[in-house]
């Protein structure tokens, strides 16, 4: 029996290994022959922006924290009038955050004295319609929205351009590969490997609170969406012979 159990013991740590071996050479490196070069290239599309993103909230103050929350609450009863009068879909509108925090005063007291409360909503809105934005803006302060960060441009389905920038990226590696080839003497027998070292969106330039309140200060405020640049690295291994 004992023989037994040494026997099946061994046989079992026979599979495992093989198990083991089996899993580790199931995806083979392949054997280069020739030289290896490795190569990592940039590729790039340009697209022009098609939402604007803005934040616009509105703070209010009163003695009482209730008074604070009522009338800040009124004025965003108006503000989402506001945006459903404009065509502004209700996926598009999204409450960034609500706050309420007491205000003191600690001008030579040893006490801190309580002088009221302030209430504010912030709304994350996304206009599809970016010439329209400047008029939107507009409204909002009309409607009671007295502080507005914004706005960010941004591509609403960017996936097609990142792929135009992986596609550039791959020529711009093939191309530079024929470039080390040509300048060695050699050829460009085959790609061995290819990974994407990252792809990128451009980054949300958002204007402060400031430089917005007054670009809608001034009636008929434009919002002009110029051109964004997206990126992909791709990291190719060529052989060369």
């Amino acid at each position: 029996m004992r023989h037994m159990i040494i026997s099946l013991t061994a046989a079992c740590a026979a599979i495992s290994a093989g198990s083991a071996a089996s899993a580790q050479i199931a995806m083979p490196m392949p054997v280069m022959e020739g030289t290896r070069l490795d190569v990592v290239a940039s590729g790039e599309s340009r697209r022009t922006p098609d939402i604007a993103v803005i934040n616009a909230g509105v703070v209010t103050e009163a003695p009482t924290a209730s008074a604070a929350l009522a009338e800040n609450n009124q004025r965003m009863r108006s503000v989402f009038r506001a945006l459903t009068a404009a065509g502004i879909d209700e996926r598009d509108i999204q409450t960034a955050s609500i706050n309420l925090n007491p205000r003191y005063d600690y001008s030579e007291r040893s006490e801190p004295r309580l002088l009221g409360y302030t209430a504010s909503n912030q709304l994350s809105v996304r206009f599809r319609e970016i010439e329209n934005a400047g008029a939107m803006l507009d409204a909002l302060v009309a409607q009671g929205v007295n502080q507005i960060n914004g706005p960010s441009l941004q591509i609403d389905s960017p996936d097609a351009a990142l792929d135009e920038a992986r596609r550039d990226a791959i020529r711009k590696a093939r191309e530079r590969a024929e470039l080390y080839a040509d300048a060695l003497g050699m050829r460009v027998v085959r790609i061995v490997a290819v990974s994407e070292a990252g792809a990128a969106r451009p980054p949300m330039m958002m204007a402060n609170r400031e430089m917005a309140m007054d670009a809608v200060a001034e009636s008929g405020a434009r919002i002009a969406p110029g051109e964004q640049r997206l990126t992909a690295d791709v990291s190719v291994t060529f052989e060369l012979q």
